[in-house]
């Protein structure tokens, strides 16, 4: 394991990471961070199209309903996908450099968090638009940086497991695939509740499905969501980073000798 670093060095290879990737992803692209705002509307506007025409759906505000559930989605799964991978494309740094390597997982969710924190506050001021603002708004950061912390374990955990098993890639890939229909994306948590309360329940206990559900009840609905479901993303998000880390400080050891 590598020696321990002054907290300021590693604040220092932490932002110097995120503005690698952040730099990186958008190094060829003629409209920059631009697809950060693009991509989301563009599903919003198909799905909205499909819901609401094709297949009529009575919730109003279906655009914004749609966004709310995309954005910690996609975050999610862009940030879970690119830091599986994150010690294995970076092998070169790992093998020559001493630094905490949990860093690396780590700056790719932090850099992503970026792009999703540039989402939301378009969504937010659309929200303002349609539907005023809320003091129940301050809810808002608790709910994202347990999101952030749940992510973080998930990409410790994993990228940590892709160095021994190569394959882990494709399986968190398929696994994102299936939470895109499991999570309230395009119907609602209610809509859940009303088939079957049991699977309501299950759903409290999902992660991903309880931050779509904070964020649409805080945001859209501006209802109080209570503190039961916030402390039950707490807890997971907190056991799932602990685990996560644990995991991934155990694994280290050998990580040279499998890249």
């Amino acid at each position: 394991m590598p020696p321990s670093r002054p907290s300021h060095d590693v604040r220092f290879v932490l932002r110097q990471l995120v503005e690698k990737d952040f730099k990186v992803r958008y190094r060829n692209m003629s409209l920059g961070i631009f697809w950060s705002l693009l991509n989301p509307l563009i599903m919003m506007t198909v799905m909205s199209f499909v819901f609401t025409v094709i297949f009529p759906n009575p919730e109003k505000l279906y655009p914004l309903f749609i966004m709310a559930g995309l954005l910690p989605y996609n975050f999610f799964s862009q940030s879970w996908s690119a830091a599986t991978s994150s010690i294995v494309s970076n092998s070169t740094l790992v093998k020559k450099l001493s630094f905490p390597r949990e860093l690396l997982p780590i700056s790719v969710v932090l850099a992503s968090s970026v792009h999703f924190f540039i989402q939301l506050a378009l969504l937010m001021a659309a929200a303002v638009f349609f539907v005023g603002f809320s003091p129940l708004w301050a809810l808002l950061p608790v709910i994202i940086v347990l999101h952030i912390i749940f992510t973080c374990g998930l990409a410790l955990f994993f990228s940590a497991l892709d160095v021994y098993y190569r394959d882990t890639q494709y399986v968190v890939e398929s696994t994102t695939m299936v939470l895109f229909w499991v999570v309230p994306i395009f119907y609602s948590f209610e809509e859940v509740s009303r088939r079957s309360a049991l699977l309501a329940e299950l759903y409290s206990f999902n992660p991903l499905a309880a931050v779509i559900f904070l964020v649409r009840r805080v945001l859209i609905y501006q209802q109080n969501p209570g503190w039961v479901i916030i402390a039950k993303l707490g807890l997971i998000s907190i056991a799932v980073f602990a685990v996560g880390l644990w995991f991934f400080r155990r694994m280290e050891r050998e990580f040279v000798d499998h890249l």
